[in-house]
């Protein structure tokens, strides 16, 4: 005689455990099994979902039950909720995002960066909050002449500098650099890291760690080599691509841009004790 509620086997029901549901935040890494594909997504389009991978590649796959992995685990993806009309939005920096009003006009004031990298992903996080606050920032392409480029600049109240400077560490050039300036209109900050990319966390890239880099050989080449992404323009173009926000970046980044931003916004000297 079989029972009705086990079938021939009692041993063989087995309690099925519900996939989880994952919002499909942009950047968010999954893999497709059926194909091997492991991707961050990019966007949502009606019932199907498109990643890119590491190499650039583009895939549209459908939105299926439990029809991705991730860290190993089924999942059903679902598109993010839209925001609640009257809810209050923030900017990938943090800050609460200011809806329909247009970039006011620049001021005289500058925020200075060391390259196009540095511009880039400061525009990545900080962009909204610059041109609410009619900021504009220009690379430098080194610091070498930087007194010099103060000089050109001609500050003076209302027209400040604030200059964000790679691997400011004691006892290094930068340092040196940096040290030798005296102008109340001038505010230098930086990071302890060799290049900006390091100051992306890893885990938005996609890896344990930033490699060692052996003395001698140029920093972004030896990352590229060590990753195998490639050439530095496409060792950038994963790095930008995997901050989405503020949380992306490591604390002394954030810390260095968000004092630059209020000393180029805010009126009269600098404060007695800021460093320079």
């Amino acid at each position: 005689m079989r029972s009705q509620d086990y079938g021939r086997d009692v041993l063989s029901r087995r309690k099925v455990r519900p996939v989880p549901e994952v919002v499909g935040e942009p950047g968010l890494v999954v893999e497709e099994p059926g194909s091997g594909f492991c991707g961050a997504v990019i966007r949502f389009e009606p019932g199907t979902v498109v990643l890119e991978d590491r190499h650039g590649r583009h895939r549209v796959f459908p939105l299926n039950p439990a029809g991705f992995l991730v860290d190993g685990k089924p999942v059903t993806l679902v598109r993010p909720k839209a925001p609640v009309s009257g809810t209050k939005r923030v900017s990938a920096s943090g800050s609460v995002r200011v809806e329909g009003v247009r970039a006011r006009t620049a001021r005289d004031s500058r925020l200075w960066v060391e390259g196009i990298h540095d511009a880039e992903l400061v525009e990545r996080v900080w962009g909204h909050d610059l041109r609410v606050e009619g900021v504009v920032v220009e690379p430098l392409h080194g610091i070498d002449e930087l007194a010099a480029r103060v000089a050109e600049f001609g500050t003076g109240p209302g027209r400040r500098l604030g200059v964000l400077v790679d691997h400011l560490v004691a006892g290094s050039k930068e340092a040196r650099i940096v040290g030798a300036l005296r102008d109340e209109n001038v505010l230098v900050t930086g990071h302890p890291y060799v290049d900006v990319w390091q100051a992306v966390r890893p885990a938005a890239v996609g890896i344990a760690g930033w490699p060692s880099v052996p003395k001698g050989l140029p920093w972004k080449e030896g990352v590229c080599a060590a990753l195998g992404w490639g050439e530095p323009a496409d060792g950038w173009r994963r790095v930008l691509r995997g901050v989405r926000n503020f949380k992306d970046l490591e604390t002394p980044l954030i810390g260095a841009v968000e004092r630059l931003i209020d000393f180029v916004t805010a009126g009269g000297p600098i404060a007695p004790g800021s460093s320079r």
